[in-house]
């Protein structure tokens, strides 16, 4: 419905930009009146929300073309111009959108709750050690990038219960497939739509991780074990390999020989020796898990939010370029960060010895 409405308001933007300032301006500050009536409506249910989207939809399409032409022109990047018009417009529906199916949504598979500034998804198939299948993986997606989307949240945590963070792809889902039916549907595909999201991702690992799951946790940006925490990746004893990168990034993390170990054996590691490998950055104790997690969530939360995807981005960088090639990029986003108002911020309030206080601009 988002898109809808969206190409909508572009559709109309480009027909005609001038009489679309002149609706925006009609119509008052349409960001703050969209994201107020919209809000409300969301604390009621996501179905009222995507309701009020269609009423919304319908009427700005019947109400622009009844605007009478020739209003005043402006700069492009003055608060009357149709550039900035269409863009206060599409943020004002998007970010209470976002909210409505990230935090209100009833999911099936997965529970969502915001504290703070820090988003928390935690798997939920509790009767299956929250095996992976495709509807949860659908609605994990659909809920980081949600989450992505609003300004308000700085990190995500993911996470799964005390037994299991995910005890592996659900093979149940899986296992008649054919080579044809695998190979048309690109059988896994979507599941690094995670590492799409811009903001840090955290794994937070309690129990088994093993095979998808594993490969789940690694495809977030750091991972925070229990002291239970198990890893592993035993497809090899299901008489196939790793198939949603396994293979290339437990290499990444612990080095060849070890991830042939792991790989080839099936067996798993404990949380001390993830640690020691370099599969994780700490382990805490299971039952303070999600506390420490969040810690380091909100403090990653705390800073510059363009600053913290430019960092993330370089880091992930390396992983793909050479050694000079991404030196090179380091330097082009260190420069970029420069262009920010944050980067004078907190600059400035090392010079003075005060808390910098980060607007994300």
């Amino acid at each position: 419905m988002m898109d809808i409405v969206e190409r909508n308001l572009q559709a109309a933007h480009a027909t005609d930009p001038q009489r679309f300032v002149q609706f925006c301006i009609k119509l008052r500050r349409l960001d703050a009146v969209i994201v107020v009536q919209l809000e409300a409506t969301q604390e009621q249910s996501p179905v009222r929300l995507v309701a009020s989207l269609t009423y919304f939809n319908l009427n700005f399409n019947l109400a622009f073309h009844k605007v009478s032409p020739n209003p005043p022109t402006s700069e492009p990047d003055s608060p009357s111009s149709s550039m900035f018009a269409l863009r206060q417009t599409s943020s004002a529906l998007r970010r209470p959108l976002a909210r409505s199916f990230a935090s209100k949504a009833e999911y099936e598979n997965i529970l969502t709750e915001v504290r703070g500034k820090v988003a928390i998804i935690t798997l939920h198939r509790p009767k299956a050690l929250n095996a992976l299948c495709s509807p949860l993986i659908e609605e994990l997606n659909g809920a980081a990038h949600a989450f992505d989307a609003d300004k308000n949240i700085g990190a995500i945590i993911i996470t799964g219960s005390d037994k299991a963070f995910a005890a592996g792809a659900d093979i149940k889902e899986m296992a008649t497939k054919s080579f044809v039916d695998a190979y048309k549907s690109n059988m896994f595909a979507n599941w690094g739509d995670i590492t799409k999201v811009s903001k840090p991702v955290i794994a937070a690992v309690n129990g088994y991780a093993l095979g998808g799951g594993c490969e789940l946790a690694m495809l977030c940006d750091l991972i925070i074990a229990g002291d239970s925490a198990k890893f592993g990746q035993p497809e090899i004893t299901l008489g196939t390999i790793p198939g949603c990168g396994g293979t290339q990034r437990l290499i990444r993390a612990v080095g060849k020989s070890k991830a042939m170990e792991m790989i080839l054996t099936g067996n798993m590691i404990d949380a001390q020796q993830a640690e020691r490998d370099g599969l994780v950055a700490r382990v805490v104790p299971a039952d303070q898990l999600l506390d420490e997690a969040l810690k380091t969530a909100n403090k990653i939360a705390s800073f510059s939010q363009p600053v913290v995807k430019m960092a993330k981005e370089a880091v992930n960088a390396s992983y793909e370029q050479s050694l000079q090639e991404g030196i090179k990029f380091e330097s082009r986003l260190f420069w970029s960060s420069f262009a920010t108002k944050d980067q004078k911020e907190g600059m400035a309030a090392f010079v003075e010895k005060r808390k910098a206080e980060f607007k994300n601009e």
